[in-house]
C-alpha cells in the first residue's frame, strides 16, 4: 500500500471509501462504522454488560490514522480520543517516517507477574527448601484454568518465595511469573493466584502445624507493573531529511533542538511528564479503540519511568555525523483476545482494521503510535509552538460553542489560515463581522 496523502482533507465517506479498498469489511461492519450509535439498541445488551448502572453511551470519535509503516508493512491505526490534535499528531509523524524507513520494533519481553501475599511466623527457610514439592501442588491447582493456554505456549514460567519484610517480620511473597499469548492475562492470573494461595495455605497447615500458627492469605493479585513486558520502537533518518520539517531551522538545528528537548525530559521531572503524557496521547487512544487498559498500561509506564528513583524520559536520542536515531522502550500489556476486546464490536473491528495483530503484534503498533505522537509534539514544541497547530484544530470546538451559521464558519476559518486562534480572537472576529452587516 502506497502512502497516503490528504487523507484528513476527506469527507467522512470518501475515508471510508479508502480504508474499504484496503481493509476487507463486510456489510455488517461497514455499518459498524458508518452509523454505530444510530443502532446502538442492536448492541445495548453487549454495551450494558461491560459496566455496573449502565444508563447510557458516552461517544467518542472513532478515528484513523493512516500510513504507519511498522517492520515494513502499512497500518490504518483506529484511535479513540476526545482531542484531535493527537490524532493529527500522530497522522503527521507516520506520514513523514513511512519513507524513511518507518518505525522498527521488537519485542524484548512479554512476562507479566502475580503475587499472593501471606502472613507466617514459621521456618522460612524450611519452606524454601520444600518449594520443589510446593511447586508441584501449586501448578495443580492452578492447572484449571492454565491448561488451555499451555496448548498455545503459555502458562505459568516461573514461581518464587520472597521474604520481603516489608510489613512485618511474618510477611511473605509468593511472587508468580505468566506468559498469556494474546490474552492481557488479568482474570486468568488471578484466578491462578487465587487458587494457588489456598493451596499454599493448606500446604503450610499440613506440613509445619506441629511448629508454627496457621498461615494466612493477606491477598492474591497481578501486578500492573510489567517492566519484562517489554517493547522498543526505533526511528532512524539523515539528519538532511528534517528540512521538510523543520520551518525556519535549518535541519541540523533542528536535530540539536530536538536533541536539547529530549534531554531536559531526562533530567527535569516537570518536562519528563509532559513528555511522557505525549507518549501515552497515542498510546492510549489505541488501547482505547481496541478495548484494551490504557490506565494499567499508563501506570506502569510512569512507575517504569522512575526505575531508577527519578522520574524520566522514556525516551533516547542519539546524534552521530549526520544520522538522528530515536527510540522509546515502553512496558505494554495488551491483549487480542478476551475482556472488551472480545466483546466490544468495534474493539474487534479495531482490530480487523490493523490485520488483526497478534498480542505481541498490537504491543509494536501501540509502540509506534506513542512514538509518532511524542515525535509530533516535540517538533511542533522547536518550530511553530504547540498552541499553533493545536489551537487551529481546537477551531471546530470553538465554533460550535457560538453556533455559527455555515458561511459565518467559512469566513472564520478562511481568516484564521493566517491568523493566531484563541477563543477571545474568534470572538473579536465573529464580532467584527456582525458589525460590517
Amino acid at each position: 500500500m502506497q502512502t497516503l496523502t490528504g487523507f484528513s482533507k476527506l469527507n467522512r465517506t470518501e475515508k471510508l471509501n479508502i480504508i474499504r479498498k484496503y481493509v476487507v469489511l463486510d456489510e455488517k461492519q461497514t455499518k459498524l462504522l458508518t452509523n454505530f450509535h444510530e443502532n446502538i439498541n442492536e448492541y445495548n445488551d453487549i454495551i450494558e454488560k461491560l459496566s455496573e448502572n449502565y444508563v447510557s453511551n458516552y461517544v467518542l470519535p472513532f478515528s484513523i490514522s493512516p500510513n504507519f509503516l511498522v517492520n515494513d508493512k502499512i497500518h490504518f491505526v483506529p484511535m479513540v480520543t476526545e482531542e484531535s490534535s493527537v490524532v493529527a499528531a500522530a497522522a503527521y509523524a507516520a506520514k513523514f517516517w513511512s519513507d524513511k524507513g518507518g518505525f522498527r520494533t521488537k519485542i524484548i519481553g512479554t512476562k507479566k507477574t502475580g503475587q499472593v501475599y501471606f502472613s507466617w511466623t514459621g521456618d522460612f527457610n524450611r519452606l524454601q527448601n520444600d518449594l520443589p514439592l510446593l511447586k508441584e501442588r501449586l501448578l495443580a491447582a492452578a492447572n484449571p484454568f492454565t491448561m488451555n493456554m499451555e496448548k498455545r505456549g503459555a502458562g505459568i514460567s516461573a514461581i518464587i518465595l520472597c521474604n520481603d519484610n516489608l510489613v512485618d517480620h511474618d510477611y511473605h511473597t509468593l511472587s508468580v511469573d505468566f506468559e498469556t499469548a494474546d490474552s492481557m492475562g488479568a482474570n486468568l492470573i488471578n484466578s491462578c493466584l487465587e487458587a494457588m494461595g489456598s493451596e499454599l495455605t493448606s500446604f503450610i497447615n499440613e506440613n509445619y502445624a506441629e511448629v508454627a500458627p496457621e498461615a494466612e492469605i493477606i491477598m492474591a493479585i497481578l501486578s500492573n507493573y510489567t517492566p519484562d513486558c517489554l517493547v522498543e520502537c526505533m526511528v532512524e533518518c539523515d539528519i538532511s531529511q528534517f528540512t521538510q520539517i523543520s520551518g525556519k531551522l535549518t535541519s541540523e538545528q533542528f536535530a540539536v533542538k530536538f536533541e536539547q528537548a529530549v534531554r531536559i525530559a531526562h533530567q527535569n521531572v516537570q518536562r519528563a511528564v509532559t513528555h511522557n503524557k505525549g507518549i501515552f496521547n497515542g498510546i492510549d487512544a489505541v488501547l482505547l479503540s481496541t478495548g484494551n487498559d490504557f490506565r494499567a498500561v499508563e501506570a506502569c509506564g510512569h512507575a517504569y519511568a522512575s526505575r531508577d528513583g527519578i522520574y524520566t524520559s522514556l525516551t533516547n536520542i542519539e546524534l552521530s555525523e549526520n544520522r538522528f536515531k530515536y527510540t522509546l522502550t515502553v512496558p505494554l500489556s495488551v491483549g487480542t483476545v478476551g475482556g472488551a476486546t472480545s466483546t466490544h464490536p468495534l474493539a474487534k473491528l479495531a482490530l480487523q482494521i490493523m490485520g488483526n495483530p497478534s498480542a505481541n503484534e498490537l504491543m509494536q503498533i501501540v509502540a509506534a503510535v506513542g512514538l509518532a505522537s511524542n515525535f509530533a509534539a516535540i517538533r511542533s514544541l522547536i518550530t511553530d509552538g504547540i498552541q499553533k497547530g493545536h489551537m487551529k484544530l481546537h477551531l471546530n470546538n470553538i465554533l460550535y460553542h457560538f453556533n455559527v451559521n455555515s458561511y459565518e464558519k467559512k469566513r472564520v476559518e478562511e481568516y484564521f489560515k493566517d491568523h493566531q486562534v484563541s477563543y477571545k480572537a474568534v470572538s473579536d472576529y465573529l464580532d467584527s463581522m456582525s458589525e460590517k452587516v
